[in-house]
């Protein structure tokens, strides 16, 4: 093991793939950094169980802590308690507004058991981040990823991405 640096501030540095503007940590997928018989191991919670950036965020922390002289890191998945965007850091969020895509708000309340059917007449307002209009309209729920949609200012006319309360 290296003692230069930490094991914690070498998986800090990692960024996500999909959102190559924030860490894995700001965006709150490392749940913890620990070692067991003198090996690192890094808990990850996946921003939904299907995330197809897994593989690559495994390998990107275990090549980060090996760069550093961490040999033989352990990257294991914790899929409970399931991720939120209110795991995302304010440095998260600062960071993905400076990139354009609009952060989410505090995630839904729910209770325990069965996800109760809640019908909206209006969606929450998403303000565009360009010119500052406090509504836009919604293009595509589903954006470059799973957890993003895709907006346009009606004022301005631009399109832009907001990162979806889950």
């Amino acid at each position: 093991m290296n003692g230069a640096v930490s094991a914690d501030r070498v998986v800090a540095g990692v960024v996500d793939p999909e959102l190559p503007m924030v860490t894995l940590v700001e965006l709150g997928v490392v749940r913890e950094v620990t070692t067991e018989r003198e090996r690192v191991v890094v808990t990850v919670t996946p921003t939904y169980s299907g995330c197809p950036a897994m593989e690559v965020i495994r390998a990107d922390i275990r090549a980060a802590l090996e760069q550093s002289g961490f040999t033989g890191a352990v990257v294991r998945t914790r899929l409970a308690p399931a991720w939120t965007t209110d795991w995302i850091s304010a440095s998260g969020k600062r960071k993905l507004a400076a990139a354009g895509i609009v952060p989410p708000g505090p995630a839904p309340r729910r209770a325990s058991g069965p996800v109760p059917l809640t019908l909206r007449v209006r969606p929450p307002a998403v303000a565009c981040p360009r010119c500052g209009a406090a509504e836009s309209e919604l293009i595509t729920r589903f954006g470059a990823t799973a957890c993003r949609e895709l907006r346009r200012c009606p004022d301005c006319r631009e399109p832009f991405e907001h990162m979806k309360e889950i």
